[in-house]
């Protein structure tokens, strides 16, 4: 079976990350969030796939090329406008050669068994949608259901107005005439041609639609940025211990601890899995790695630091006596001596982020900053819970960050 994965969209609740890559290339558990999800497909036995790109294509289409080092033929097609899902997987019909077809979004995290349980129930000639238990899934596609059959799709309804406690998490199996009832549907109020609808066309012209119930721990949505924390969480307790690089005397490795090629591990660091740590990194001396830690290539962690669940991503140097915690932090940053992450309100209460003008609730009893590309510190700057520094900042020294702050701006005062 061939599948086609949705990876043309920009993203805009990721800044300060998706200034500089898709969503979908955000680093999880040492690999882009997207190769991930073609891992799973290949272990669930699909050999050739569709990417649908947009935004900032040539970072998707340079990274995965052919697909051939993953052991799975990969081709793109282009979505020209923004249109909506069933816009996008209307390019899969002459890649999917009148057969049925996986499809799925770019912005999730799948376990390794998810895939395959849904293929296993999937019924030839119907269509197949995934779906799982919530207490308020209005922010997704709500789907009501009789037995195992879909009897209605409604996207993202009001608070209060769902009428099932189910989610759809976009991973489909469709079979070919998909693509006359994407041709035959209507812009939603949003202006995009929504692939939600396209199902409801087909529901209510009694085409058999059904539903495969998944539990929590088979899928996470990452649709705001501290989720990518929690699919980093997952993503690493389902990796094995390799020591690549060199550790020396006197350093300690306990638990799922991954070094890969080139990275030095100085005396005195301690590491606690699960912890991955790509190539060419400097580790230490004196640190503490703590657990769900995610480390990319050519990182520089100095004396005395501690990191706690957190992404760093490559190129970025932490300088000594630095706590990044709950954080994730973008590449080639460069965090001076001393630079804070605060992860916990005074009061006790969850974490709030500002999204493009909104404050959300992270939900989160610890939560750290986002810090994107090239962002500097200097000595002794703390960072309150949930602030997000933008794409080459820079914060003065001393400084004491309360806010969000936007790309290319030098904060000298707090």
């Amino acid at each position: 079976m061939k599948a086609v994965i949705l990876a043309a969209g920009k993203g805009i609740r990721f800044k300060p990350f998706s200034l500089t890559k898709p969503k979908p290339m955000i680093p999880i558990g040492g690999k882009p969030l997207l190769e991930w999800i073609l891992i799973r497909l290949r272990e669930a036995g699909v050999n050739e796939v569709l990417i649908v790109t947009h935004y900032l294509e040539d970072l998707i289409r340079e990274y995965f090329r052919d697909g051939e080092k993953l052991g799975i033929k990969i081709e793109y097609s282009r979505q020209e406008a923004l249109k909506g899902t069933a816009d996008a997987f209307a390019l899969m019909e002459p890649f999917s050669h009148d057969e049925e077809f996986i499809g799925l979004y770019g912005d999730c995290y799948l376990s390794e068994r998810t895939i395959e349980t849904v293929m296993r129930n999937h019924e030839e000639g119907s269509a197949t949608l995934t779906i799982l238990e919530m207490d308020d899934p209005s922010n997704y596609g709500v789907v009501k259901l009789r037995g195992d059959v879909v009897t209605g799709i409604v996207e993202k309804p009001g608070i209060g107005e769902s009428a099932s406690h189910y989610a759809n998490v976009g991973l489909y199996i469709f079979p070919p005439e998909i693509f006359r009832w994407i041709r035959d549907t209507k812009p939603s109020k949003r202006g995009e041609y929504e692939i939600t609808d396209s199902i409801e066309l087909m529901v209510k012209n009694d085409s058999t639609v059904r539903a495969v119930k998944i539990t929590d721990d088979m899928w996470i949505d990452v649709g705001l940025p501290w989720n990518l924390l929690d699919a980093n969480m997952r993503a690493l307790t389902s990796m094995k211990s390799v020591v690549e690089g060199e550790v020396e005397e006197g350093a300690h490795l306990s638990g799922m601890v991954k070094v890969e090629r080139g990275s030095r591990i100085r005396s005195g660091a301690y590491i606690e899995g699960p912890v991955f740590i790509g190539k060419d990194c400097d580790i230490g001396p004196n640190c503490y790695i703590r657990p769900h830690t995610s480390i990319g290539a050519k990182v520089r962690i100095g004396n005395a630091c501690e990191i706690k669940n957190s992404i760093i991503m490559d190129g970025t140097n932490i300088s000594h006596l630095s706590y990044i915690g709950d954080s994730v932090i973008g590449e080639r940053c460069n965090l001076g001596a001393g630079t804070i992450t605060a992860n916990l309100r005074f009061d006790k209460k969850t974490v709030k982020v500002e999204i493009e003008g909104r404050i959300l609730d992270s939900k989160k009893g610890k939560l750290g900053a986002f810090i994107g590309d090239e962002a500097q510190t200097g000595v002794n700057v703390s960072i309150m819970p949930g602030v997000k520094i933008g794409y080459k900042s820079w914060i003065a020294p001393g400084v004491t960050v309360y806010g969000s702050v936007p790309e290319n701006t030098f904060l000298k005062t707090s």
